[in-house]
């Protein structure tokens, strides 16, 4: 039976960032899901940018797109890894877009003159956005990104304080994860973090009803009970999350922990009994595998791997069920530009070159995909990955000297890459779903269906199916003026979207494939991406000879 109304947890950081938050919301998520709930998450932001898509890699990390083209936080990622659900723009919004969204509403004279304040009318645009997320769910669970004491958080903090009065105590629960450092001089665990990290919490009104404990040890049972008496929870509220040989591992750490009897009892929600038989061999999996295969990752943002998330997390999904460990050699495009392949790429069993953007290290890149068609590697392009393999065709096969994208060179007379808004002018299709930024660049975000030709590798790669349907994010095309040229040569067009190239392959090549689209993005730990899986599945064949 659907519950009735939906229940929302409500999941609050304290102390300091990066303690994992989102990893704690998706693990009890994937609990609940597997309890047999209908359970979706909502990621809310306190910064102002509108969202992240125009922010630098270095300083957010990866741009996460969802299938109807919203650029979200990279935790929505991880809800829908852990989860296996596609999101949406509804599932997570920032104060930027709260704000704008209010000016709006203001200038069209919808509040009729009133004064507008941060409350009721910033705190009301959030509930709203929170309730619209809940609509057809058994459980949201609510992030609130920051910590407790952030003043762009406040806003935030006041919204789940309402709206947990308005559903009622049965409807609403609050959970906080801190951290209990260990003090390595004095020899053991502090308290006193969290302890003020929730005093700060109850003087806006807000009192946790379990505390989730990040610590490098274990937390002894006077401890925890110190913890729940100087904080107000019940006993067996206090959740330990150690670090974890993997992510995935989190969940049945937490189900060890015994995390939902309280969830049950503050919740009422009955005896709670998850199905993680299938979650449990997999992660045995991830953490001691059968198999090792090594693929050479070659990116230009290697000092900031978060760039690459969803990718490393989708070849981890691969491998866990080849019963392989993928261990990832980061070669950085610039150094294999200036100094080669030897000792680079000649230890490999599969090469990957992701998405990306600007001219920097795009030589480099280049190099490896040669490499890769030369010497029978398996090759995966993603995103710019297949547009340098085209590059890389047209200049050493079909001899264009000055093949090139017009993102490295506006005036190349040979533009084997072009921008998207050319292809909008020159064909007329106005279907496509494009999205205008800021900055002046027309982005091609979002799911579209991909057409795969009869008889590929892409076609058999996605277990024979006529028309599969992935996620974009990119400026630039495929120039399909050159696609005959390249199809007698041997490297032929296996995938497109109402004329647009989506994908090519290496004829009398072992495993070479490159894809406009970004199949990391709906690759999860219960069902990993059919194209990365194929990828693996090649470098293990070549592994074993």
């Amino acid at each position: 039976m659907p519950l009735s109304p939906t229940k929302y947890i409500f999941v609050t950081g304290g102390v300091l960032s990066s303690l994992g938050k989102g990893i704690a919301a998706a693990s009890i998520a994937t609990l609940l899901k597997n309890v047999g709930f209908k359970v979706s998450i909502l990621k809310a932001d306190p910064y102002i940018n509108v969202d992240p898509g125009t922010m630098s890699p270095l300083e957010h990390g990866e741009v996460f797109v969802t299938d109807d083209g919203a650029e979200t936080d990279l935790d929505l990622g991880h809800y829908e890894r852990f989860l296996d659900v596609d999101l949406h723009q509804t599932n997570n919004f920032t104060t930027g877009k709260v704000y704008s969204t209010v000016i709006e509403k203001e200038r069209r004279g919808d509040y009729l003159g009133e004064t507008i304040q941060v409350i009721p009318h910033i705190v009301g645009e959030i509930t709203r956005r929170m309730k619209e997320a809940a609509k057809g769910q058994d459980i949201l669970i609510v992030e609130i990104g920051g910590t407790v004491g952030d003043i762009e958080g406040l806003p935030f903090l006041e919204a789940i304080r309402e709206l947990r009065s308005e559903v009622g105590k049965k409807n609403a629960m609050n959970i906080h994860l801190t951290l209990v450092p260990y003090i390595t001089v004095a020899g053991e665990l502090k308290t006193k973090p969290t302890q003020h990290s929730v005093q700060e919490l109850r003087r806006i009104g807000i009192t946790p009803d379990m505390l989730i404990c990040r610590a490098e040890r274990p937390l002894p049972k006077e401890l925890r009970n110190k913890l729940a008496s100087s904080c107000g929870v019940e006993r067996n509220s206090v959740i330990e999350s150690a670090d974890a040989p993997t992510i995935y591992q989190v969940p049945l750490n937490f189900l060890k922990d015994n995390i939902l009897a309280p969830v049950s009892e503050v919740l009422d929600l009955g005896e709670l009994k998850p199905h993680m038989e299938e979650w449990n061999t997999l992660v045995k999996r991830v953490i001691a595998p059968r198999d090792e295969i090594v693929i050479a990752f070659v990116g230009k943002y290697l000092g900031l791997k978060e760039s690459y998330k969803s990718l490393t997390e989708s070849l981890i999904h691969a491998g866990a069920h080849l019963d392989a460990k993928i261990t990832i050699k980061w070669v950085d495009s610039e150094v294999l530009e200036e100094k080669g392949e030897k000792g680079l790429l000649d230890d490999v069993d599969g090469i990957l070159v992701p998405g990306g953007f600007g001219e920097r290290g795009v030589e480099g890149k280049m190099r490896a995909i040669r490499y890769a068609r030369e010497n029978g590697v398996p090759y995966l392009g993603i995103c710019l990955g297949m547009q340098l393999a085209m590059i890389e065709f047209a200049r050493n096969v079909l001899k264009i000297e000055d093949a090139n994208s017009v993102e490295f060179n506006a005036t190349c007379k040979n533009p084997i890459i072009y921008l998207i808004d050319t292809f909008l002018d020159t064909s007329g299709q106005k279907q496509l779903r494009t999205y205008q930024s800021p900055l002046g660049g027309t982005m091609r975000l979002g799911a579209y269906q991909c057409q795969t030709k009869k008889g590929s590798l892409l076609r058999e790669v996605y277990q024979d199916k006529p028309t599969i349907k992935e996620r974009h994010r990119h400026r630039y095309e495929a120039n399909p003026e050159y696609r005959s040229a390249f199809e007698a040569a041997g490297l032929t067009v296996s995938g497109e979207s109402d004329g647009l190239i989506e994908a090519v392959e290496l004829e009398g090549h072992p495993w070479f494939i490159g894809v406009q689209f970004h199949p990391e993005f709906t690759s999860r730990l219960t069902n990993p991406n059919k194209a990365i899986l194929g990828f693996a599945k090649a470098a293990l064949a070549t592994r074993h000879g």
